[in-house]
């Protein structure tokens, strides 16, 4: 009951807005989530930084491998 009357005045409050305020509002939402995406970008980077650091010697040697087989 009160999220449906909270949604009611909401609604209400957007229908008051003039069109440049609810035209920056649609703007507003549709840039996406970019603290998410910098967020999601430094974690895998983070991944592959600790892996490499844990694995740096069998990793060359796997990649020594195939490119030596490739020649």
């Amino acid at each position: 009951m009160r999220s449906s009357l909270l949604l009611h005045q909401i609604r209400i409050h957007q229908s008051r807005l003039g069109q440049g305020a609810r035209r920056r509002l649609r703007r507003r939402d549709q840039r996406g989530d970019v603290p998410g995406w910098v967020l999601v970008t430094v974690m895998t980077i983070s991944i592959g930084v600790a892996l490499w650091g844990v694995a740096q010697p069998q990793m060359v040697g796997i990649l020594q491998s195939a490119l030596n087989s490739v020649k």
